[in-house]
């Protein structure tokens, strides 16, 4: 799967328009900072759709699976999956942040910025478990689709499946309204990923013109340290699980790089979401899965972010003086398995995070985060290709689990079921139409 430089194709646009994004941003730095309402309508395109496509394909899918133990079972052993990997990928930064001391050195003291933002909206959003527990049940339907929450409209989703599946065939109707709904709203999903040449461009300007790139050179150390920490979590700890699963994360990443090219553009996760169900299903993965757990993964299994979080909050301790046990770590461990759960996927979530993360830390001073004001914006690309990768592989292994994995002619697929290949489904970009079965292609 080769990139050929075709100005037709949406990726190479995408790919275009960040480079220009960068040189725009750094040359002309007042109108860069003014490009952000370009990728901020773009996102918001994108989350007015996410909660109708995330309704409908886990309506239907619950609804056509007709089987309610299983549907436990997938929601119990994706929940494991995400519990599991996201404590190695917290455990992981702490481990190198510990080795290569990327805050040595730096005082904290020096640090300038306004950070009261963050910290009001830590203080103002609840980290308890029994808060996180009530907050996934909606006050109303409406309010939650309103708002876009994910998990409020995961929970509905899926006991209005679980309602049709009791009512058997005289379901039916609702179900293949339901159906056509969904491919309307994918519809619209096309036309809004046209945009996103704009939407990068302008992410990228305003990033550059804002923090400049000479904000890199300060706090590279620590920028390097991520960057390399998740593509060794992405490579070593993701490429295992796949290996052992059947599948090649290296081709997989292929599969997907509309997608990363997309969430690097615009830093958001969120972005990708509606495309990347579509594609994990063309994949093999069954609807029922893909509905589960893409979107129960962007609330609980954040590996990019977890990896981020780990890493700053010991930077900031590092760089404040602050000797911290082993054990005092593990605390920290645990308060970061916490706070991580239910940051968004959308752009400065993490740093939100972190703030409530170092709140309820008190050995660390919260007022050491203005040290990460100029870089966070770079790191947020990272955190977040690393969360939609870790979300995609996540959602073929709980399908293998399941053995809801049916490959439907992507070349990886066909591969791993050992059967015999089919012709390599063509993408036309990230704006065309969407990737088809081989079988379907003309």
């Amino acid at each position: 799967m080769k990139l050929k430089f075709n100005l037709k194709n949406l990726t190479v646009q995408v790919v275009c328009a960040i480079v220009i994004g960068i040189l725009f941003g750094h040359f002309f730095p007042e109108f860069g900072e003014k490009m952000k309402v370009l990728a901020d309508g773009f996102i918001k395109l994108i989350k007015m759709v996410i909660a109708p496509i995330v309704f409908f394909t886990v309506v239907n899918g619950i609804a056509n699976m007709g089987d309610m133990k299983k549907v436990g079972r997938i929601g119990g052993k994706a929940l494991l999956y995400f519990e599991i990997v996201t404590t190695v990928a917290l455990a992981i930064g702490l481990l190198v942040v510990n080795i290569v001391k990327p805050g040595a050195g730096i005082d904290a003291s020096k640090a300038s910025g306004d950070i009261t933002k963050y910290t009001d909206a830590a203080a103002q959003s609840s980290h308890s478990m029994v808060d996180f527990i009530l907050g996934i049940i909606p006050d109303n339907v409406i309010s939650a689709m309103a708002g876009g929450d994910l998990l409020p409209i995961l929970l509905f989703a899926i006991l209005f499946g679980l309602s049709l599946t009791a009512m058997g065939e005289s379901a039916k109707p609702v179900i293949q309204l339901f159906d056509k709904l969904s491919h309307g709203f994918f519809g619209i999903v096309n036309m809004i990923m046209k945009l996103s040449p704009i939407a990068a461009f302008g992410a990228m300007s305003y990033t550059i013109g804002k923090f400049g790139i000479g904000s890199l050179t300060s706090l590279g150390k620590l920028m390097g340290s991520v960057y390399i920490t998740m593509a060794l979590f992405i490579i070593i700890v993701l490429g295992s699980i796949a290996r052992f699963y059947g599948f090649s994360i290296f081709s997989f990443i292929r599969y997907i790089k509309d997608e990363i090219f997309l969430v690097l553009g615009t830093s958001s996760s969120e972005s990708a979401l509606p495309r990347m169900m579509d594609k994990l299903e063309k994949y093999g993965c069954s609807k029922p899965v893909v509905g589960l757990v893409v979107p129960t993964g962007y609330s609980f299994n954040l590996d990019g972010t977890a990896i981020y979080l780990s890493m700053a909050a010991m930077f900031v301790a590092q760089a404040s003086g602050v000797e911290m046990s082993l054990w005092q770590q593990i605390t920290l461990l645990g308060i970061l398995m916490l706070t991580s759960k239910g940051a968004a996927g959308v752009t400065g979530s993490g740093f939100i995070t972190l703030a409530a993360t170092l709140a309820a830390f008190p050995s660390i001073p919260v007022a050491g985060m203005a040290l990460l004001l100029g870089v966070d914006r770079f790191m947020s690309e990272a955190r977040a290709i690393t969360n939609l990768i870790g979300n995609g592989v996540a959602t073929v292994v709980v399908a293998k689990m399941e053995n809801e994995f049916h490959p439907n002619g992507a070349p990886e697929a066909a591969v791993t079921a050992k059967v015999e290949p089919t012709p390599a489904t063509a993408s036309t970009g990230l704006g065309g139409n969407l990737v088809k079965p081989a079988a379907e292609q003309s």
